[in-house]
């Protein structure tokens, strides 16, 4: 009996301090990198999650800019970081697209992290000089069917979400459309706006304003889910049912983080995004603030990272 329970006791003591170290949790701040410079979207909406859930977890949660390579410098990073808790990643849809763009990577968006929970979605839209002769998605495909390869149009560069929706869209469609990869937005739009360029994809923040002023024609949202600050904005969907294809955000943390620390953060998630400031700050953003468990992320995760796989490899889209 002694024997066994000499054989038992490093069990009991392990078992016993990670109970322990899940209930003091976080007892220091936890760092919360993101994979893009200060000041872009995916930055704002990581600093207002960042700020909700210091409030809830009662320690200080720290955003840190690891920007570059489309986000996998961030995710590299955090998936090498201790299994503690102390280290998570904001990301977004282009971590789940990054294997299909990048020959190596030290990292896989399924095996290397364990999933927190999902914070929200922003989705794109395609947009149109207004001196193009089409207001809706069916005129837009009829377009570009009549006029094969005629047609440009604007993203803000191979590989993003962006571009492959629009290759998405390419090849639910039927149409023939060319892409011209700018370096952003603030790049693109303005060659919209001017009339270099017939069509882009963007932001629905990016958008919304030059739509007011009638300096661009919004077509479609490229999710299936229509958005408060644009309510009157259709839906690709309507016209290429199942069509979907948007940004998300959501927390990772390093695979093989205990499990009590999993959901002390998941919860604190939780109660950051439902909060009402929050989801009306991300409106503002023309996206949606909506908490996903952490099962129901990594689904959707491995269900993504395939998804784009198969966008990308019909795409042609490489990156070095």
């Amino acid at each position: 009996m002694n024997a066994l329970i000499r054989a038992l006791l490093p069990v009991l003591v392990c078992a016993l301090s990670t109970t322990v170290s899940a209930q003091q949790y976080p007892n220091k701040p936890v760092r919360m990198l993101v994979g893009i410079a200060p000041g872009g979207g995916l930055d704002s909406g990581a600093r207002l999650v960042a700020a909700k859930l210091s409030e809830v977890l009662g320690q200080q949660v720290v955003v840190e800019n690891r920007a570059g390579a489309g986000g996998t410098i961030a995710a590299a990073a955090v998936a090498a970081a201790p299994p503690d808790g102390y280290t998570l990643q904001y990301a977004a849809t282009s971590l789940l697209i990054a294997p299909s763009l990048y020959k190596k990577l030290s990292f896989d968006p399924v095996k290397s992290f364990t999933a927190v929970g999902g914070v929200g979605w922003e989705p794109l839209v395609v947009v149109v000089n207004p001196g193009l002769p089409v207001r809706t998605t069916a005129e837009l495909i009829a377009l570009l069917k009549a006029n094969p390869g005629k047609y440009n149009y604007g993203s803000p560069g191979v590989g993003s979400v962006h571009h492959l929706a629009m290759e998405m869209f390419r090849t639910q469609a039927g149409v023939n459309i060319v892409h011209v990869p700018y370096k952003g937005a603030a790049l693109y739009l303005p060659d919209l706006i001017s009339g270099v360029l017939p069509i882009a994809i963007a932001s629905v923040a990016a958008s919304h304003p030059q739509a007011k002023a009638g300096k661009l024609r919004p077509i479609a949202l490229t999710r299936p889910v229509k958005v408060a600050i644009v309510p009157d904005w259709p839906t690709l969907a309507e016209s290429l049912p199942g069509f979907d294809a948007s940004p998300s955000f959501f927390v990772v943390a390093p695979a093989g983080t205990p499990g009590d620390v999993v959901a002390r953060l998941s919860d604190a998630l939780r109660t950051a995004v439902s909060a009402d400031d929050l989801k009306r700050s991300f409106q503002a953003q023309g996206a949606t603030a909506e908490f996903v468990a952490p099962e129901a992320l990594a689904a959707i995760i491995q269900n993504d990272v395939r998804k784009w796989s198969k966008v990308a490899a019909e795409s042609g889209a490489k990156l070095e």
